[in-house]
Protein backbone atom coordinates (compact mmCIF):
# COMPACT_ATOMS: atom_id res chain seq x y z
CA UNK A 1 0.00 0.00 0.00
CA UNK A 2 1.21 3.38 -0.72
CA UNK A 3 -0.36 7.00 0.36
CA UNK A 4 0.60 10.74 -0.34
CA UNK A 5 -0.92 13.35 1.65
CA UNK A 6 -3.05 15.79 -0.85
CA UNK A 7 -4.27 18.38 1.56
CA UNK A 8 -4.10 18.90 5.15
CA UNK A 9 -5.92 21.87 6.89
CA UNK A 10 -6.73 22.90 10.74
CA UNK A 11 -9.43 19.57 11.52
CA UNK A 12 -8.68 16.70 8.92
CA UNK A 13 -5.71 15.40 6.75
CA UNK A 14 -6.95 14.34 3.38
CA UNK A 15 -4.66 11.51 2.08
CA UNK A 16 -4.85 9.54 -1.50
CA UNK A 17 -3.48 5.85 -0.59
CA UNK A 18 -3.93 2.92 -3.21
CA UNK A 19 -4.56 -0.80 -2.36
CA UNK A 20 -3.06 -3.61 -4.67
CA UNK A 21 -6.64 -5.33 -5.93
CA UNK A 22 -6.11 -8.48 -8.29
CA UNK A 23 -3.38 -6.92 -9.76
CA UNK A 24 -4.33 -3.40 -9.89
CA UNK A 25 -3.53 -0.55 -8.06
CA UNK A 26 -7.06 1.00 -6.70
CA UNK A 27 -6.72 4.59 -5.32
CA UNK A 28 -8.83 6.23 -2.67
CA UNK A 29 -9.17 8.81 -0.37
CA UNK A 30 -8.59 8.53 3.53
CA UNK A 31 -10.61 12.25 5.57
CA UNK A 32 -8.50 12.06 8.70
CA UNK A 33 -9.65 14.16 11.47
CA UNK A 34 -6.89 15.59 13.32
CA UNK A 35 -6.79 15.17 17.27
CA UNK A 36 -6.18 17.67 19.20
CA UNK A 37 -3.95 18.14 22.09
CA UNK A 38 -5.30 20.90 23.91
CA UNK A 39 -8.28 19.83 24.39
CA UNK A 40 -9.72 16.68 27.30
CA UNK A 41 -8.99 14.26 25.38
CA UNK A 42 -12.66 12.75 26.12
CA UNK A 43 -14.12 15.76 24.76
CA UNK A 44 -12.15 15.53 21.65
CA UNK A 45 -13.04 11.91 20.68
CA UNK A 46 -16.50 13.01 21.07
CA UNK A 47 -16.46 16.22 18.62
CA UNK A 48 -14.52 14.48 16.15
CA UNK A 49 -16.88 11.16 16.47
CA UNK A 50 -19.52 13.88 16.06
CA UNK A 51 -18.53 15.98 12.97
CA UNK A 52 -17.31 12.71 11.20
CA UNK A 53 -20.99 11.01 11.59
CA UNK A 54 -22.33 14.33 10.23
CA UNK A 55 -20.39 14.21 7.85
CA UNK A 56 -21.22 10.76 6.84
CA UNK A 57 -24.66 11.11 6.85
CA UNK A 58 -24.28 13.82 4.53
CA UNK A 59 -22.68 11.88 2.41
CA UNK A 60 -25.02 9.40 2.13
CA UNK A 61 -27.35 11.59 1.71
CA UNK A 62 -25.72 13.65 -0.85
CA UNK A 63 -24.89 10.99 -3.29
CA UNK A 64 -28.05 9.92 -3.73
CA UNK A 65 -28.96 13.43 -5.42
CA UNK A 66 -25.40 14.94 -7.35
CA UNK A 67 -22.74 13.20 -8.25
CA UNK A 68 -19.88 13.32 -5.28
CA UNK A 69 -17.05 10.89 -4.83
CA UNK A 70 -18.55 7.31 -3.21
CA UNK A 71 -18.02 7.00 0.36
CA UNK A 72 -16.77 3.52 1.30
CA UNK A 73 -16.78 2.88 4.78
CA UNK A 74 -15.56 4.78 8.39
CA UNK A 75 -14.78 3.52 11.42
CA UNK A 76 -17.14 6.38 13.22
CA UNK A 77 -14.49 7.84 15.36
CA UNK A 78 -12.08 10.06 12.92
CA UNK A 79 -11.97 8.65 9.65
CA UNK A 80 -13.77 8.38 6.29
CA UNK A 81 -12.95 6.58 3.57
CA UNK A 82 -14.07 7.64 0.43
CA UNK A 83 -13.51 6.77 -3.57
CA UNK A 84 -10.99 9.21 -5.98
CA UNK A 85 -12.07 11.09 -8.37
CA UNK A 86 -9.45 11.71 -10.54
CA UNK A 87 -10.43 15.08 -12.59
CA UNK A 88 -9.81 18.48 -12.97
CA UNK A 89 -9.57 20.71 -9.64
CA UNK A 90 -12.12 23.29 -11.32
CA UNK A 91 -10.44 25.96 -8.40
CA UNK A 92 -7.39 25.59 -11.26
CA UNK A 93 -9.43 24.85 -14.29
CA UNK A 94 -12.31 26.68 -14.64
CA UNK A 95 -11.20 29.96 -16.11
CA UNK A 96 -9.52 27.93 -18.78
CA UNK A 97 -12.74 26.23 -20.37
CA UNK A 98 -14.26 26.99 -23.22
CA UNK A 99 -17.89 25.93 -21.82
CA UNK A 100 -17.50 27.57 -18.57
CA UNK A 101 -21.27 29.17 -18.83
CA UNK A 102 -21.85 25.22 -19.10
CA UNK A 103 -20.38 24.10 -16.37
CA UNK A 104 -22.24 26.89 -14.16
CA UNK A 105 -24.88 25.72 -15.06
CA UNK A 106 -24.45 21.98 -13.74
CA UNK A 107 -22.89 23.91 -10.34
CA UNK A 108 -26.18 25.75 -9.98
CA UNK A 109 -28.46 22.65 -10.81
CA UNK A 110 -26.60 20.50 -8.04
CA UNK A 111 -26.65 23.60 -5.88
CA UNK A 112 -30.62 23.27 -6.15
CA UNK A 113 -30.39 19.69 -5.10
CA UNK A 114 -28.61 19.81 -2.47
CA UNK A 115 -30.83 22.79 -0.91
CA UNK A 116 -34.07 20.98 -2.24
CA UNK A 117 -33.00 18.39 -0.03
CA UNK A 118 -32.33 20.82 2.85
CA UNK A 119 -28.49 19.74 2.42
CA UNK A 120 -26.19 22.93 2.91
CA UNK A 121 -22.81 22.27 1.90
CA UNK A 122 -21.08 25.45 3.78
CA UNK A 123 -18.17 25.54 1.91
CA UNK A 124 -18.90 25.98 -1.91
CA UNK A 125 -15.57 26.49 -3.54
CA UNK A 126 -14.47 25.73 -6.76
CA UNK A 127 -11.52 24.20 -4.71
CA UNK A 128 -14.54 21.76 -3.78
CA UNK A 129 -15.59 20.84 -6.97
CA UNK A 130 -13.45 18.34 -9.60
CA UNK A 131 -14.63 18.25 -12.89
CA UNK A 132 -14.53 14.55 -14.98
CA UNK A 133 -15.80 13.33 -17.99
CA UNK A 134 -17.69 17.14 -18.39
CA UNK A 135 -19.55 16.30 -14.79
CA UNK A 136 -19.22 18.32 -11.69
CA UNK A 137 -18.27 16.54 -8.32
CA UNK A 138 -18.86 17.91 -5.02
CA UNK A 139 -16.42 17.22 -2.69
CA UNK A 140 -15.59 17.98 0.97
CA UNK A 141 -19.40 18.28 3.53
CA UNK A 142 -16.91 18.81 6.49
CA UNK A 143 -18.60 22.44 6.86
CA UNK A 144 -21.69 21.10 5.89
CA UNK A 145 -25.14 20.66 7.86
CA UNK A 146 -29.19 20.28 7.32
CA UNK A 147 -31.67 23.10 7.62
CA UNK A 148 -34.76 24.28 5.76
CA UNK A 149 -34.11 27.91 6.90
CA UNK A 150 -34.33 29.94 3.77
CA UNK A 151 -31.53 32.18 5.05
CA UNK A 152 -29.05 29.08 5.34
CA UNK A 153 -29.82 28.27 1.77
CA UNK A 154 -28.74 32.00 0.76
CA UNK A 155 -25.97 32.11 2.66
CA UNK A 156 -24.41 29.19 1.14
CA UNK A 157 -24.89 30.76 -2.43
CA UNK A 158 -23.43 34.29 -1.06
CA UNK A 159 -20.22 31.89 -0.46
CA UNK A 160 -20.50 30.62 -3.49
CA UNK A 161 -20.41 33.88 -5.00
CA UNK A 162 -17.90 35.43 -3.07
CA UNK A 163 -15.35 32.35 -3.69
CA UNK A 164 -15.93 32.89 -7.63
CA UNK A 165 -14.96 36.61 -7.30
CA UNK A 166 -11.94 35.76 -5.37
CA UNK A 167 -10.50 33.24 -7.47
CA UNK A 168 -12.60 33.98 -10.91
CA UNK A 169 -12.43 37.32 -10.75
CA UNK A 170 -11.76 38.56 -14.28
CA UNK A 171 -14.82 36.63 -14.94
CA UNK A 172 -17.28 36.41 -12.04
CA UNK A 173 -20.26 37.78 -12.92
CA UNK A 174 -20.79 36.66 -16.07
CA UNK A 175 -19.97 32.54 -14.13
CA UNK A 176 -22.01 33.47 -11.07
CA UNK A 177 -25.35 34.42 -13.32
CA UNK A 178 -24.24 31.21 -14.94
CA UNK A 179 -24.98 29.53 -11.44
CA UNK A 180 -28.40 31.20 -11.16
CA UNK A 181 -29.80 30.16 -14.29
CA UNK A 182 -28.77 26.31 -13.45
CA UNK A 183 -30.29 27.18 -9.54
CA UNK A 184 -33.95 26.44 -10.24
CA UNK A 185 -35.19 25.00 -6.65
CA UNK A 186 -38.13 25.28 -5.95
CA UNK A 187 -37.70 28.58 -3.58
CA UNK A 188 -35.57 30.08 -5.66
CA UNK A 189 -37.78 33.18 -5.77
CA UNK A 190 -37.30 33.39 -1.89
CA UNK A 191 -33.96 32.29 -1.56
CA UNK A 192 -32.55 34.54 -4.23
CA UNK A 193 -34.57 37.43 -2.56
CA UNK A 194 -32.72 36.15 0.95
CA UNK A 195 -29.09 36.85 -0.94
CA UNK A 196 -29.68 40.39 -1.79
CA UNK A 197 -30.95 40.65 1.93
CA UNK A 198 -27.64 38.56 3.41
CA UNK A 199 -25.14 40.82 0.67
CA UNK A 200 -26.99 43.98 2.28
CA UNK A 201 -25.94 43.20 5.60
CA UNK A 202 -22.62 42.37 4.27
CA UNK A 203 -22.03 46.01 2.39
CA UNK A 204 -24.00 47.47 5.38
CA UNK A 205 -20.51 46.22 7.65
CA UNK A 206 -17.97 47.04 5.10
CA UNK A 207 -19.27 50.20 5.67
CA UNK A 208 -17.91 50.90 9.25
Amino acid sequence: MTEKILAQGAEAIIKLKEVECQGTLVPYITKDRIKKSYRISILDNKLRKSRTKSETKLLEKASKIIPIPKFLETDNLEKIKMQFIQGKKLSDWLDKLENQKEICNQIGNSVAKLHDNNIIHGDLTTSNMILKERKVYFIDFGLGFTSRRIEDKAVDLHLLKQALEAKHFQNWKVLFDAVLKGYNSKDKTLILKQLEKVESRGRYKKGF
